[in-house]
This record gives structure tokens, C-alpha cells and sequence, in this order.
């Protein structure tokens, strides 16, 4: 803002005060040849100091149309300044989202420890039973409260991997998150490949600044027109010949022209090119890295799917040998180890579905973040 502000001022008529105080060592003497008939041959020697202050107000005529470059390059790169920024804050939503998700997989891993202790517990309840009945060992029953502190302790655990997740989200989001925040699973997003990333809008800009600085350099080639006014007093004025301290002015156009500028002006354009092939070039580097990612999301997108499908069928199989194992715990005909072993499996398989489905769901917000496609 200050530096479009200080680039309109180049409208402003210029103002310059300036003074100065001589001694030379000659002056001009008038000299005639013979006398004037009728007038007394008398003239006034010049001093040999002299003396001028003045003041001179410039008012440029052609910068009024080239002002407006400066103007717009001005305004481009604020914008894109600012775009850069946007690009570094764009950069941290992957990382939010990992975070986020990582803390989402530990709630369910721990919903499904949950259902692990119950099933421990159902264990327990039907084993003291088989005790009581003397069907079973009591050894049974210590090595399944043993698995039953375990799945405990894994949950403590859990809760404090949680913990350090939600303290480094709450430094990104600037957001207070406590053990007492519940997290919600997103919605499963549509899948996307057009590029909408703040990335492509930032080499556009710098395009637009290699474009402006190159109609900077051709209107440095052009003359320079201006009006001007000078006012001041001096000895002597206007009147060279005269030796009183007078005042004075004059005023008109002036033309200047820096015919120099066209030695440089060929190399100045021959640089703004390859800095916008450069340009381009970093962009279709840009592009085709970002469509390489968005290749391998699809291909994630379908294995997890399709692990997704399996895990379901597996933990169907497991929950069904489970129960079963369940009633053979409480008739004594199997032991307590042989229980856990089903009751790991199964527990097994829903880890790997709980899994499998957070890793869908962030390789679709992963796209959504590689492809600029946020909202």
C-alpha cells in the first residue's frame, strides 16, 4: 500500500529550490568599435561575483502514461507476496490432517478395546462358572484377568498417544482440545483430479510481472516529455549585461531523451524471457508431479477399498469362532489360552478393518488437499 502510495506521487508536479554563489576570473566586456552618435560611451563593467537563487517546478507529461507499469507492478507483487503466504499455509493442511486422523484411528482403537475387555469379560464371568462347576482350572481364569489388564494398559497407552496427537493440533488450529473432545469421522469425500491449487495462481502472477517489467523496459527507451516553470532572482537575471540583483523567470517544454537505455534494453528482454520460461517450466514440473500423486491415490483409493471388503468377510468368519469358543469355554472344552487366541483374532481382524478405513479416508482428503480441491 505504502508503495503504491509512494509510486502515485510520480504524478506530482517535481519541486526543486536551489542556489548558488560564483567567482570567476572573467567576465563579458562590451566592446565598440566606434562612438554612438548622441549617447555617452559609458557601460557598466559585470562584477565578477555572482549570484543566483531560483526555484524550478517540473511537471512530467509522458511519465503520466508510464506510471501506470510501476503502478501495476506494484500491485502484482503484493499479490504475489501474499499468494506465497497462501501457498505455505496451503502446505499445512496435510500435515492438520494427519494429525487429525491419527488422533481419529486411536478413539476407534480403543472403542474396539472396548469390545476386546467385554469379550474378556465374558470370558471371565463364563469360566468362574466352569470353576464353580468344576470343569475348569482356576489357572484359566488368572491368565484371562492377566489379557484383561493388558487390553487396560493398552488403552492407557492409547489415551496418551492421543493426548500428544490433540497438543499438536491445538498449536495448528490455534484450538483448545481436551481428553473431553469427541472427534467426528468426515463424511467419505468424492475423489477428484482437477488442479486447483493455490500454487498454479502464484506462477500466473509472476508471469504477470515478468510481463509488466518488460513494458517498463520498452517505455525506458522512449523520450521524456515534461513542462516547467523556473523563477528566482540573480545578478545578473536574464539580462546578462546588466549588473543589479534581479528577479526573473522563464518557463516552456523540454524534451529529454536517454538514447543509452537501448543498450541494455535488448539484454533486459532477453532476461525477463527466460525468467518466464522458467516460470512455466516450474509449473508443468508443478503439474506433472502433482498428477504422479494424484495417480497414486487412485491406486490406494482401490487397494483400501478392496482390503476394506476382505476385512469385513474375515471378521464375520472370526466373530462366528469366537462365539463359538465362547460356549466351549464355559463347557470346559477348551482352555483359556486357546479362547484369547480367537478373541486376538478377531480383534485382529476389526484393527486391520479400523485401519484400513482411516486410510482411506485420508487418502481422499489427502486428494482433496493435492488437488487444491479444499471447499
Amino acid at each position: 500500500m505504502y508503495s503504491l502510495d509512494n509510486v502515485s506521487k510520480g504524478y506530482l508536479p517535481q519541486i526543486v529550490v536551489a542556489g548558488q554563489a560564483t567567482y570567476q576570473s572573467d567576465v563579458t566586456q562590451p566592446v565598440l568599435n566606434a562612438n554612438l552618435p548622441g549617447s555617452a560611451n559609458t557601460f557598466e563593467t559585470i562584477s565578477k561575483d555572482q549570484y543566483k537563487l531560483y526555484g524550478e517546478v517540473v511537471q512530467p507529461i509522458s511519465d503520466l502514461f508510464t506510471l501506470s507499469n510501476h503502478k501495476d507492478l506494484v500491485n502484482i507483487n503484493a499479490g504475489v507476496e501474499a499468494q506465497k503466504i497462501e501457498v505455505e499455509l496451503y502446505r499445512l493442511y496435510e500435515r492438520i490432517g494427519q494429525l487429525f486422523f491419527g488422533m481419529l484411528l486411536i478413539e476407534l482403537q480403543v472403542e474396539q478395546n472396548e469390545i476386546v475387555k467385554k469379550d474378556i469379560l465374558a470370558g471371565i464371568e463364563k469360566t468362574s462358572a466352569a470353576i464353580a462347576n468344576g470343569t475348569a482350572l482356576k489357572s484359566n481364569l488368572s491368565l484371562l484377568k492377566a489379557e484383561l489388564l493388558k487390553a487396560e494398559q493398552r488403552t492407557t497407552g492409547l489415551k496418551a498417544d492421543w493426548k500428544s496427537y490433540a497438543d499438536m493440533l491445538s498449536l495448528f488450529t490455534r484450538e483448545t482440545i481436551t481428553t473431553g473432545t469427541k472427534l467426528q469421522k468426515p463424511p467419505v469425500p468424492h475423489f477428484s483430479t482437477a488442479i486447483n491449487r493455490p500454487e498454479l495462481q502464484l506462477f500466473e502472477l509472476q508471469k504477470q510481472v515478468f510481463d509488466v517489467q518488460g513494458n517498463i523496459v520498452n517505455t525506458k527507451n522512449l523520450p521524456r516529455i515534461s513542462l516547467f516553470f523556473q523563477g528566482g532572482a540573480g545578478r545578473p537575471a536574464l539580462n546578462f549585461l546588466s549588473n543589479d540583483f534581479e528577479a526573473y523567470y522563464y518557463t516552456g517544454l523540454r524534451l529529454n531523451w536517454n538514447i543509452s537505455s537501448f543498450y541494455t534494453s535488448g539484454k533486459e528482454m532477453d532476461i525477463l524471457q527466460f525468467n518466464r520460461e522458467s516460470a512455466e517450466l516450474q509449473k508443468e514440473t508443478f503439474l506433472f508431479n502433482t498428477n504422479l500423486t494424484v495417480q497414486q491415490q487412485i491406486n490406494e483409493t482401490a487397494k483400501s477399498e478392496a482390503l476394506i471388503q476382505t476385512d469385513e468377510e474375515i471378521i464375520a468368519l472370526r466373530a462366528e469362532i469366537k462365539n463359538t469358543a465362547c460356549n466351549q469355554l464355559e463347557n470346559g472344552t477348551i482352555s483359556a489360552i486357546d479362547y484369547m487366541s480367537y478373541v486376538n483374532a478377531e480383534d485382529q481382524a476389526r484393527q486391520n478393518l479400523l485401519l484400513h478405513q482411516v486410510q482411506l479416508l485420508m487418502v481422499l482428503y489427502n486428494n482433496k488437499t493435492t488437488t487444491g480441491n479444499q471447499k
